[in-house]
């Protein structure tokens, strides 16, 4: 390892972390840019611009300049001993790592990404107990980019104390620089993990409000079941109120760290009416076995972690009434177009 000089890498496992669990249970990261084809003969950044000025003809020269850049990172300056640091947006949940191995080119096992160096993962740590100076140094969108040393240490601190316990957040820090033509997209992205940690610091009475709101939002008028009475549903949704009218929506909601399980999942689907439609939210994310009960339930039932809830809300955040909007105050902001 790199005792005398630390550094950190982010590798994102692509867009919404679907690339997470294989990431984990592979001890690996990887990239994309396939088109590029084989790294390993490159050396120069000017040769990485070359090659993908030739794969990426219609791109604008700012972003041939990232790919360039992060595929040289990736090959030439990520060394064997660097850390690494991962992240599933759905679980908020960073995976701390040391990178084990060289480079490698990998097109008969990963098609479309690759680009591949071995990880030996040693950690995890929940974004909610990182500082806010930190979160924000972890927001931008790259595929790969390096995180400042005190970020890193911040994590490597966190992931080493035992389950349950909290660090004390270390002293803000300013945001890294990033480039240029990704700022925007930084920006949302940043914008959305903090709006995250405001609707995830809710207590469970707020987030069924807010659940409940959504969907007024969207339409529907609801009814949300008295405090204590676990039936198997928090809130019922239908157009007219009353479930007389199609679709009627039951909607159960779980605000907990755990990621819900198959056995939550069947018991849920135990409730409704054959006619009715499933909505679960659940902030902590769902294991792979309760996506699998969903899918071969007996009604249709859509599952809503946070990154999901998040992303309805910003999208009918305007047609939300004043209660809603109250629960997560937002404002708009303007980028030129």
């Amino acid at each position: 390892m790199n005792a005398a000089t630390p550094v950190y890498w982010m590798v994102r496992a692509g867009e919404g972390g679907f690339r997470f669990e294989e990431f984990q249970s592979q001890s690996q990261v990887t990239i994309s840019w396939h088109e590029m084809g084989n790294l390993s003969t490159l050396n120069l950044r000017t040769d990485f611009q070359k090659v993908a000025a030739a794969a990426y003809p219609n791109v604008s020269a700012g972003t041939l300049s990232s790919y360039a850049g992060q595929t040289f990172r990736f090959v030439r300056e990520m060394k064997t001993g660097d850390y690494v640091v991962t992240y599933n947006p759905s679980e908020r949940i960073y995976l701390l790592g040391t990178v084990a191995g060289e480079y490698e080119y990998t097109p008969s096992v990963h098609n479309e990404h690759p680009n591949r160096r071995r990880v030996q993962w040693r950690g995890k740590v929940a974004r909610d107990d990182l500082s806010v100076a930190a979160r924000g140094s972890l927001g931008s969108i790259s595929t790969l980019f390096q995180i400042p040393i005190d970020v890193g240490q911040e994590l490597e601190r966190l992931a080493a104390q035992p389950a349950g316990s909290h660090a004390t957040p270390v002293a803000p820090l300013a945001a890294p620089a990033d480039e240029v033509s990704n700022q925007y997209k930084d920006i949302q992205n940043q914008a959305l993990e903090f709006i995250k940690d405001r609707v995830n610091a809710l207590d469970w009475s707020d987030m069924q409000e807010l659940v409940a709101g959504l969907l007024r939002a969207m339409g529907y008028k609801t009814r949300i079941s008295p405090s204590g009475s676990d039936r198997g549903k928090d809130i019922v949704a239908s157009r007219d109120g009353l479930g007389f009218e199609d679709p009627r929506i039951v909607v159960e909601v779980k605000h907990r760290a755990a990621a819900m399980g198959s056995q939550e999942i069947r018991s849920f689907l135990g409730g409704p009416h054959e006619r009715d439609k499933g909505l679960y939210v659940s902030t902590g994310g769902f294991t792979k076995d309760a996506r699998y009960e969903a899918e071969r339930g007996r009604i249709p039932v859509t599952l809503m972690d946070l990154d999901d809830l998040v992303k309805a809300l910003l999208e009918h955040y305007e047609q939300a009434d004043s209660q809603t909007q109250r629960l997560v105050p937002l404002r708009k902001l303007y980028w030129p177009a």
